[in-house]
């Protein structure tokens, strides 16, 4: 893996720099002023929990969709102020590596490489060619060109989907989850061809991922989002830090930093289980603004006939009949 700089005047110009970027669905604001340098040659994992702004942060970036406030600039270029025609030019720049590999079914492996040469260059068809297999010998599918995407497995359509986005030589990849839905060994393997062609061909790469073993293998910087916001960028190194700290030494840490922590960790208990533990359920159910007190009692009622033994026990019964509901 290339060594990502220490210092933002090592690092020089930003490849991709977002500047307080918001976006809303309605009355739902899914981002709220995000910023983010993503810097060249280095490897930026941008995670988060399922419904923080991930994908969509990452489609700001592609130009698929236009923030309703902030920019998003490319090559020190402003892609929400460029037109159509300008958009399309800056995307020959990058490459997409879509979750399920998004190749044509109709097309082989190969033709689904060609297609952004044909459409995009003057290039000979015999040239085509040898750039196709060049690209497929990188991913380690060569020799699989002549077949159909319904021929090869989950892992190879994902390789063929890389092949395809390095297929016009990008400057930026971009990943969208690469390891979904892949077996450990297959995921393993994807993570390493992100850091060989990071070392081979130069390129800055922007992974959105969940999988932490992915992530911590393959960034060299991390950003954490959550419900939009964006809580921390920073090295690899600061992260690990994180995740590696002692449970007991957790407390000490910040609400964030025990929210991120928990994140990295897979923790059932931390702040994530207490926020959604929160939501109130109950309320939503019953369609109430005021909940009636429920009062617990014993499932199983005392048999005894003395009434002062009664009023001794039941409480005790109670309490765990009542703690049984709570564990459970």
């Amino acid at each position: 893996m290339t060594d990502a700089p220490t210092t933002a005047k090592d690092r020089g110009q930003p490849t991709i720099r977002v500047r307080n970027l918001v976006k809303r669905f309605g009355e739902q604001t899914v981002l709220n002023g995000i910023n983010l340098d993503v810097y060249s040659g280095e490897t930026m994992v941008i995670m988060g929990g399922s419904g923080s702004g991930k994908s969509t942060l990452l489609r700001h970036m592609i130009g698929s969709f236009q923030p309703d406030d902030g920019t998003v600039e490319l090559f020190g270029q402003n892609i929400c102020a460029m037109s159509e025609d300008e958009l399309n030019e800056t995307r020959k720049k990058f490459g997409i590596l879509f979750q399920s590999g998004a190749l044509f079914n109709s097309m082989t492996i190969g033709q689904n490489v060609a297609l952004p040469l044909m459409e995009h260059t003057d290039l000979d068809p015999d040239i085509i060619a040898i750039q196709v297999k060049i690209k497929l010998e990188l991913v380690g599918l060569r020799e699989h060109a002549h077949k159909f995407p319904s021929q090869i497995s989950g892992g190879m359509k994902k390789r063929a989907g890389l092949a395809r986005a390095l297929a016009l030589d990008p400057r930026i990849l971009f990943y969208d989850e690469p390891s979904a839905g892949l077996d450990p060994v297959t995921s393993a393997e994807i993570d390493q061809l992100i850091i060989a062609l990071t070392r081979q061909l130069g390129v800055t790469s922007v992974v959105v991922t969940h999988e932490m073993d992915s992530a911590f293998t393959i960034a060299d910087r991390m950003a954490m989002l959550d419900r939009g916001r964006m809580l921390v960028v920073n090295d690899r190194a600061f992260f690990e830090q994180l995740r590696d700290t002692p449970r007991d030494q957790a407390d000490t840490l910040s609400v964030e930093q025990q929210l991120i922590r928990q994140f990295l960790r897979g923790d059932a208990d931390g702040p994530l289980a207490a926020r959604r533990n929160a939501g109130g359920y109950e309320r939503d159910l019953l369609g109430l603004d005021d909940l009636p007190t429920f009062i617990h009692t014993p499932s199983i009622q005392t048999t005894r006939s003395s009434a002062a033994e009664a009023k001794v026990d039941t409480p005790d019964d109670a309490d765990e009949v009542t703690e049984a509901q709570q564990s459970g």
